[in-house]
């Protein structure tokens, strides 16, 4: 073999053992939405899951099943996509995002619920609001902008659920009357 039939041959190699590098002419920018939504939903429904053992606050409890709930049907659709993209998403969390759910999983009482519901309820679907709407204006394979626009408005939902879970687990401001 010739030199430049090897480098050849390493190529097709290399190409071949990547996976995602035959993600069906995907843009780097729309595979790196569809894999950062994916960390976003396994963390969501992690966190959920941990949050309907250890919340005490009925609501959080409510809130961490609609999370796990309509996350995993978010993530089931996304999964659907991706393969039709020749593309497979991450199956959990970042390192991050599993780092974060340990530091709240380490919390009793109310404070885990205050915790969870700022961490994984307001900052985490912050975070996921900003996700879809640049791709719901950026993505460059139709189907991956339509999916961000599709699940926008539930995401924005569940931030507007979030918040106001928030305003109603904050200990109440101590008045400037008393002496």
């Amino acid at each position: 073999m010739t030199h430049r039939t090897l480098q050849r041959s390493a190529l097709v190699l290399a190409l071949l053992f990547s996976g995602a590098a035959f993600a069906d002419n995907l843009a780097p920018r729309d595979q790196a939405f569809l894999e950062q939504a994916a960390q976003n939903g396994h963390a969501e429904q992690s966190a959920g899951q941990l949050a309907l053992i250890k919340a005490r606050n009925p609501q959080v409890q409510a809130f961490a099943q609609r999370m796990v709930d309509e996350h995993a049907r978010l993530g089931n659709e996304l999964e659907t996509l991706a393969a039709s993209k020749t593309y497979t998403p991450p199956e959990e969390a970042s390192l991050v995002q599993k780092g974060k759910e340990a530091l709240i999983g380490g919390l009793s009482d109310e404070s885990f619920d205050q915790r969870y519901v700022n961490q994984m309820g307001v900052e985490a679907h912050e975070a996921n609001v900003r996700l879809f709407e640049e791709a719901a204006r950026e993505a460059r394979d139709p189907d991956v902008k339509a999916f961000a626009v599709k699940h926008l408005p539930a995401l924005r939902n569940h931030l507007q659920a979030a918040r106001e879970l928030k305003a109603t687990l904050a200990p109440a401001p101590a008045t400037s009357g008393s002496r």
